[in-house]
């Protein structure tokens, strides 16, 4: 299979660094949720003082966000913490006086309580809500776009087999209002969307594998070279691998009353 071994091949090859996404154009697609959450951020950064974007990746959406913004905060900030990324979003954020601090998604946010009144996620790796909270001040704003459980199912269940967490689909809406009631946040905005995802190509799937490794845990191309050669005569037949995606919009505010 020589188209097989060249397309794995292309796939394993390529950089991973960043959330640069363009590789991807024409040989994989997702449908964006309605809602248009860089827009949305540029609006919010339009009016704040001081932001934190947390689990930053490369800073290619809160750049652009920033870029789009009525006006840039006094004080830019962001976590990351992957040295490759975390180089790339120093950069990247450079020009709008931008820090960005080496801290894992569950380490304790490097920052002082009430210190932004604004903060933003996108697609974080675990939401650290306590801590958020307190960097927040009293009436700041937290907003993030999460994924959702299950999130291409179909996809990781082709490598991984059945996975006994398909009842967890229908209960993160639930979570998030709880998780956001225990850190003293106050839902004023929460929407859920389901995309589709289609792979035109087994280079496409090697690739996003490989960028987005919580998708099949221990992903290589070794080990699951059957399973890519049986995705690769899928597409082949199909035209397309196609999975889907679900995303939670959330938008919340810090209680003026806390006292955290």
């Amino acid at each position: 299979m020589p188209e097989f071994e060249a397309l794995v091949a292309e796939g394993a090859a390529e950089p991973t660094e960043g959330w640069d996404f363009s590789w991807f154009e024409g040989r994989a697609t997702e449908e964006r949720p309605p809602w248009g959450y860089a827009r949305l951020a540029a609006d919010r950064l339009g009016r704040a003082h001081a932001s934190l974007d947390v689990q930053t990746g490369g800073a290619e959406v809160y750049a652009e966000a920033l870029g789009n913004a009525a006006s840039a905060p006094q004080t830019v900030a962001a976590t990351e913490e992957w040295p490759p990324n975390l180089a790339i979003a120093r950069a990247r954020l450079a020009p709008f006086g931008g820090q960005v601090s080496n801290a894992a998604g569950t380490d304790p946010l490097p920052f002082g309580d009430a210190a932004f009144d604004l903060v933003l996620a996108r697609h974080p790796y675990g939401v650290p809500w306590d801590e958020i909270a307190r960097v927040l001040e009293p009436g700041g704003t937290f907003l993030a776009q999460l994924i959702g459980w299950g999130t291409n199912r179909k996809l990781y269940e082709f490598f991984l087999g059945p996975q006994d967490d398909a009842h967890e689909d229908h209960g993160h809406e639930a979570v998030i209002r709880q998780r956001t009631a225990e850190a003293g946040l106050e839902i004023t905005r929460l929407e859920e969307a389901v995309t589709k995802v289609e792979f035109f190509d087994v280079g496409a799937v090697v690739y996003f594998l490989r960028k987005v490794l919580w998708t099949v845990p221990g992903f290589t191309v070794e080990k699951y070279r059957p399973e890519l050669a049986r995705m690769h005569t899928l597409i082949e037949a199909n035209g397309s691998f196609t999975s889907y995606s679900r995303r939670f919009l959330v938008e919340a505010t810090r209680d003026t009353l806390a006292t955290r």
